[in-house]
């Protein structure tokens, strides 16, 4: 199967439902709307099609017949509430959308449409079946995902627990030290062990030889090679280590740990395959010019290369920037706009400065603020890791809300709607 019919094996089977003969018995009632037999088929079809092609294998008829009534129904509700809400996706929102989904294939629009038509398929009922996921997706931000809050509390929680949120190719090499327990041990053996444990831990901490002390002293497999357990995944580890591993840094040894087996003391020998997040960073400057009323594009235009040759000349460009900006946020520290993170200016803006060499100053350049004049100061590769690392926290707990909110809401609402099934709907 090539990449392109794998890209549209949904609409395909969409295309081949839509010349079915119309079946327009009801299959259910779904508040004051009707689900029709024929639109139960064509979906049937759809999912039918994109199974095969997984070479999944398919549930009986008359399950798949349910889950697709059921995904309808919610489908009919949502478009409901937009009905309702006076949501609608104009046609020029919904051919960008359209666009976006052509250049995924490396398509025009016009390149899109064809091929979708040479291979049977409606564009027109295409479009309204696109048309309404879109709708779909704006009414379940608005009900869902604009609710969803993330607190810092939350990303400091996750990023505290290891196994939650380490990254799968981290590994661990770890030294190991083992105070073991006899299985249905007696409270004072138990409480023999925890003092013997800590009684290593100190001698640890006060910078004794983890090798040497487990030699010497664990009752764990590896004790002669020095504790070593080798390099561990996070996945590989056992529970009782990994939710401890990810808090500890390289060389840092653990607070007892309390396992079936004993008392455990571990520590990170060293850490590979740690992401790090380096981004490059440009410090900049800017002079900044809007027509208004009293002056026109092409006067703004005249300045602003007029202050290109003064600069040129020899005058300071902070003074400059300082006497003629007009913003008001970087004029009155000489346009320095601070160390710019890529995707933090706009796009006019970003290009041309991307193009300077350190030093250089730009020719005029029109954004939707006005017209600038870019001076790039320096250049750096900043590690951003721990703001990385938080910003995909902050997703990573946004969307599993998210995912809840959503499954809760969409059982509210269709607890809260009229449904009924009508004879031989599944």
């Amino acid at each position: 199967m090539t990449h392109r019919s794998l890209l549209f094996a949904l609409v395909f089977a969409f295309s081949n439902a839509l010349f079915a003969e119309p079946l327009n018995r009801i299959v259910a009632v779904v508040n004051d709307d009707v689900i029709l037999e024929s639109e139960l088929e064509n979906r049937a079809g759809m999912i039918i099609d994109q199974l095969r092609q997984q070479q999944a294998q398919l549930p009986p008829q008359s399950i798949l017949r349910k889950q697709v009534l059921d995904r309808l129904i919610l489908e009919n509700l949502q478009l409901q509430i937009a009905e309702r809400s006076g949501v609608r996706i104009d046609d020029d929102t919904l051919n960008a959308n359209l666009r976006t989904l052509a250049r995924q294939s490396n398509m025009t629009l016009d390149e899109f449409r064809e091929v979708l038509e040479r291979d049977g398929v409606d564009y027109a009922a295409f479009r309204e079946q696109f048309r309404n996921q879109i709708t779909m997706n704006r009414i379940q931000q608005e009900m869902v995902d604009n609710r969803v809050q993330v607190t810092e509390q939350e990303i400091d929680n996750l990023l505290a627990t290891a196994a939650a949120f380490n990254d799968q190719n981290r590994e661990y090499r770890l030294a190991h030290i083992l105070v073991s327990v006899p299985e249905a041990a007696s409270p004072e053996q138990v409480q023999t062990a925890r003092a013997r444990t800590e009684d290593i831990l100190a001698r640890l901490r006060e910078g004794a030889d983890f090798e040497q002390i487990a030699i010497a002293e664990s009752d764990g497999q590896q004790a002669l090679s020095g504790g070593d357990l080798g390099w561990r995944k996070t996945g590989q580890l056992p529970t009782f280590f990994s939710d401890v591993v990810g808090e500890l840094q390289t060389g840092q040894i653990s607070d007892p740990i309390r396992s079936p087996s004993g008392f455990h003391i571990i520590k990170i020998m060293d850490i590979r395959g740690d992401e790090r997040h380096l981004i490059k960073q440009t410090r900049v400057r800017h002079i900044l010019l809007r027509p208004d009323a009293l002056v026109s594009e092409k006067d703004v235009q005249l300045r602003m290369q007029q202050l290109r040759q003064r600069i040129e000349q020899g005058e300071d460009f902070a003074t400059l920037a300082r006497s003629h900006s007009q913003d008001p946020g970087s004029a009155s520290q000489g346009g320095d706009l601070g160390w710019v993170t890529p995707g933090q200016m706009v796009p006019e803006f970003e290009k041309a400065m991307d193009e300077l060499a350190a030093g250089e100053i730009s020719q005029p350049v029109e954004s939707r603020f006005g017209w600038h004049l870019i001076q790039t100061l320096e250049r750096r590769e900043h590690d951003d890791t721990n703001d990385y690392r938080r910003n995909r926290a902050r997703e990573s707990i946004r969307q599993r809300k998210i995912d809840e909110e959503l499954e809760v809401w969409l059982r509210r609402l269709r607890d809260e709607s009229y449904i009924e099934y009508m004879s031989g709907a599944s």
